[in-house]
């Protein structure tokens, strides 16, 4: 490697350092009491939010589609200290059930201090073989249900001072391959909140807008479609979900987890001849 690549890679690394260092720092029992809405609670990341957001003693209020397994994370939300753990079953995919969310939550808790986006629909880790109407339901689902739920709690939200935080993804800013839908979705995601997060600031609300960005985490559906396809390392759902915590109650605007993903946003661009080879050589495709 030239000099310059080096300096540039060690300045970058530096700044990272300095920035996390200064960054403000995290107080739990600002969360004691906090009135929480998380999606996507049943599984993975979601389940793990639950969990730690029990552990600071918030009142939650968490949905997903599956009654039965958000029953027994509600139960286990109590188990650890919750003051309130309540569920509501709810398809994204439907043209009612976002709003009927919020409103179960806004009713339960009296308002909301935290709306955490994180739900998302299945899709297949594959080639992309042209069904346009999976990348029409993927988008309906993982898109504009998060933009109807956000609306929706705003209100509350500006009325409480909360924080509105969005789970996106690291293909959300570089794209990938087998992923086609999925990164249509998480492109719009940054894009949308993006934008909304310099009107909030505009406006002077009272409302914070966390965009949290994530490499490969060690979920069971995402190790599901990744076994035998790619050798990236995977990180911890429940480390992944206690950063999304930090960042809202922080009010920070991006969150990079693992933090090496701000590094590689970064690097797409000055050196896109790299990234597009690393990409094209870290996943196995048998035609």
């Amino acid at each position: 490697m030239n000099t310059f690549p080096k300096i540039l890679i060690a300045s970058l690394c530096v700044a990272f350092v300095a920035v996390k260092w200064s960054g403000p720092r995290f107080n739990a029992e600002s969360l004691k009491g906090a009135r929480v809405l998380v999606t996507g609670a049943s599984t993975g990341i979601g389940e793990q939010m639950a969990y730690h957001y029990a552990r600071f003693g918030a009142q939650i209020v968490i949905t997903a589609r599956r009654e039965k397994v958000l029953e027994q994370v509600a139960e286990k939300c109590m188990s650890l200290g919750a003051q309130k753990a309540l569920y509501i079953s709810a398809d994204m995919g439907t043209d009612s059930d976002p709003a009927k969310a919020v409103d179960f939550a806004l009713e339960k808790l009296g308002g909301l201090d935290y709306l955490v986006l994180n739900h998302i629909g299945p899709s297949p880790f594959t080639m992309w073989k042209g069904d346009v109407e999976h990348v029409k339901w993927l988008m309906k689902v993982n898109f504009f249900s998060y933009v109807q739920m956000a609306w929706k709690a705003m209100d509350s939200l500006e009325q409480s001072k909360g924080s509105l935080v969005v789970v996106s993804s690291l293909l959300g800013k570089m794209t990938s391959p087998f992923v086609a839908p999925y990164t249509s979705t998480k492109f719009a995601l940054n894009g949308f909140f993006g934008a909304l997060y310099h009107e909030l600031a505009m406006k002077k609300s009272n409302v914070s807008l966390s965009i949290c960005t994530l490499g490969l985490i060690d979920t069971d559906s995402a190790m599901e479609k990744v076994r035998g396809v790619t050798d990236l390392p995977a990180y911890p759902a429940t480390d992944a979900a206690l950063k999304i915590i930090i960042t809202g109650a922080t009010r920070q605007q991006e969150l990079f987890y693992p933090w090496f993903t701000q590094i590689a946003n970064l690097i797409k661009d000055w050196f896109p001849f790299v990234t597009n080879y690393a990409i094209q050589n870290s996943y196995k495709y048998n035609p």
